[in-house]
Parts: structure tokens; sequence; C-alpha cells
């Protein structure tokens, strides 16, 4: 079984792209993020509603990454220390050395392939200083930018699954693209 360790917190650098710990100062961003219908219309959660909202999401990506049991990096331009988007890796499985991956992303960045570039830095540092043998992403079918963007990185679709999720008065259907370790 895999031992994971986040401390000291992991800073990945990529050509344009730094990804850093999300900070309590970024309140307003991951309010911007999650309150937003257009970026959460895939996600089955609930929007937040105020700061306080997005001061506890923090706290929550903080206490995961105390516990060694999910690790979550602001996604920032080199040049601009302001957050504009959020990937990491979710529900790590260390006993069967797999995690998820997942991301967002400021609709003001959209198209520019920074999610495809912080996804290739995110797989990097999972394989080879998390020693995961698989990581897997989960998204809604309708999410074609998403599939898109695990397909160019190599993802596999593994799964269809109809209507597993119920959120909001409705089921969701999940698509899992996978990645192996080469």
């Amino acid at each position: 079984m895999l031992t994971i360790s986040f401390t000291p917190f992991p800073n990945l650098e990529t050509e344009r792209l730094l990804l850093r710990r999300v900070v309590p100062a970024d309140v307003k961003e991951i309010f911007a993020l999650r309150s937003n219908p257009e970026t959460m219309k895939y996600i089955p959660r609930p929007l937040l509603k105020s700061d306080e909202d997005a001061l506890e999401h923090v706290a929550m990506i903080d206490s995961k990454i105390d516990t060694n049991e999910g690790i979550n990096w602001a996604i920032t331009l080199k040049d601009d220390p302001k957050l504009i988007g959020i990937i990491g890796h979710y529900r790590i499985k260390p006993e069967h050395f797999r995690a998820e991956i997942g991301y967002m992303l400021l609709p003001d960045y959209y198209g520019k392939g920074i999610i495809s570039e912080a996804v290739k830095e995110t797989l990097r540092y999972g394989f080879r200083v998390m020693k995961l043998h698989s990581i897997e992403a989960v998204i809604d079918p309708d999410n074609l930018a998403s599939a898109k963007v695990l397909e160019k990185n190599g993802f596999v679709k593994e799964a269809h699954f109809k209507e597993n999720e119920y959120y909001d008065g409705r089921f969701w259907d999940s698509v899992v693209y996978s990645l192996l370790d080469t």
C-alpha cells in the first residue's frame, strides 16, 4: 500500500503556470468558481452562496491535504498569483495505487490550453511522486470539453454509468476515464 504525504506542500510549475496551495486569500476566486452556474454546470454539487461558504471550502481542501486524503492546487499564471482554477487528486485509494483527478477553470480562461497543461503536470506528480498506478476522471457525459482534455492527455473512456448519481431532484450519468502509468 502507498504511503502518501503532502508535507511540505508541493508547488508545481509548468511553462506558463504555477500550481500552488489554495489559501484563504483566494476566497473571492473560489466563490467565483463554485457559485457560477457555468463552471458548476457538470458538477452535481451545490453552488456556494457566500464568502463564508468559500472559506469553508478552502478549509475542507486544507483538511484533506493535512490528512493526506487529497490534494488541490490553485492554478495560477506565473506572472499573476490570482487563482484562475483548481486541480487536484481526489478519492485517493492508496491500497489500489489509484486516485481521481478533477479540475475547474474560470470561464475567462477557457480554450487556452491551461487545463491540459495543468493536467500534464498533475499526472506527472501523481505517477512519479505519489507512485500511483492509475488515475481516473469522472465526468458528465455532456462535458465534451473535459472529455477532449482527458483524451488529449492519454485517458481512455472505460465506462458510462446511467443515472448512477442523484442530485438536485434528478439522476445524473457519469463517464469514467482512466490512465495507467506507463
